[in-house]
């Protein structure tokens, strides 16, 4: 099979895209003729090196976490799923293996994708809308008119927990450039604050979640703007956060999380719904092909994509 991967860890330039053996399903597993992929910041800092004591030194490694395909094969034990149904959801970022015609996934992290929306848009959808879900759901514990708000409006997490926040009815201030105001604000954001202008942290308005979907912030930077019971949660672990994160988890008052998706097929179903039901709406910056997998890294890398980078697999 075709498929993107890299020998050693370094630049964009290290990724070849190369015949490579198809996987196996083992009993438990589908076989997904994958249609379509997306770029997560994990998977660059993978093949950089910056998680190398995790991924280590087994090459070659596929690059990639999110798939949206089809099922072409069953293992023995599958009993939720059947050849040709169309599925979403992501693998472990360690392992990687999204960037290929084929894939394997264990039955109990597969969904049913989304009906309304191309594969590419579905691709988009797994690691971003269940960061955005489980941070704001589980650890934030969102209720209607809770105020949230969303640093890191416009990029891949942000889109997402703008549209989340406000299907459940919360009051969300988004934080972007100037440039992405109207965008935001399209996503249904009730304020948006342009980071360049105004320093959220130095504000009088207080919150009940603090999503940081781009890890500019620390704890100790939102705690003046968090209410008594309020809650700071980060998709970046960070050495300053490490301390409050731990310490905040036995005291009552203000907490400081970190999120770490799990491919819920649950979550993922509810996520289905959303969208389905036109409340929330998976936003594609760009497509690049199997063979454009480098250019999307590094357009990645620049940190300037408005929603998701998507990764149209042809065949």
């Amino acid at each position: 099979m075709k498929a993107v991967a890299f020998d050693r860890y370094g630049s964009a330039e290290e990724l070849q895209y190369r015949e490579l053996s198809k996987p196996i399903a083992k009993s438990n597993e589908l076989l997904v003729r994958v249609r379509a992929s997306s770029v997560n910041p994990v998977d660059w800092k993978i093949r950089q090196g910056h998680l190398q004591l995790l991924t280590g030194f087994n090459f070659p490694k596929i690059v990639g976490s999110d798939i949206s395909g089809v099922v072409v094969e069953v293992g023995s034990e599958v009993t939720k799923f059947k050849v040709g149904d169309e599925v979403y959801t992501f693998l472990n970022p360690i392992a990687g293996g999204a960037c290929a015609e084929y894939a394997v996934v264990p039955e109990s992290s597969a969904a049913i994708k989304p009906k309304n929306i191309t594969h590419a848009e579905a691709a988009g959808v797994p690691i971003a809308g269940l960061t955005a879900l489980q941070a704001l759901r589980d650890l934030g514990e969102i209720q209607a008119e809770k105020k949230v708000l969303i640093n890191g409006a416009s990029g891949g997490v942000g889109i997402f927990a703008v549209q989340v926040a406000k299907a459940m009815n919360a009051e969300v201030t988004g934080v972007c450039s100037a440039k992405n105001r109207d965008f935001v604000k399209g996503l249904g954001a009730d304020l948006v604050l342009d980071y360049a202008e105004v320093d959220f942290t130095k504000q009088l308005q207080k919150y009940d979640i603090i999503l940081d979907a781009v890890g500019t912030k620390t704890f100790a930077g939102c705690e003046n703007v968090l209410q008594a019971e309020g809650v700071y949660i980060s998709t970046l672990p960070s050495f300053d956060n490490l301390a409050p994160m731990f310490f905040s988890s036995f005291m009552s008052g203000k907490k400081a999380k970190l999120i770490v998706a799990n491919p819920n097929p649950s979550d993922l179903d509810f996520l289905r719904e959303l969208i389905e039901s036109d409340r929330v709406d998976p936003i594609v910056d760009r497509t690049y092909s199997l063979q454009e997998v480098a250019a999307a890294h590094t357009y990645s890398e620049t940190g300037r994509a408005v929603g998701k980078i998507a990764i149209a697999i042809d065949g």
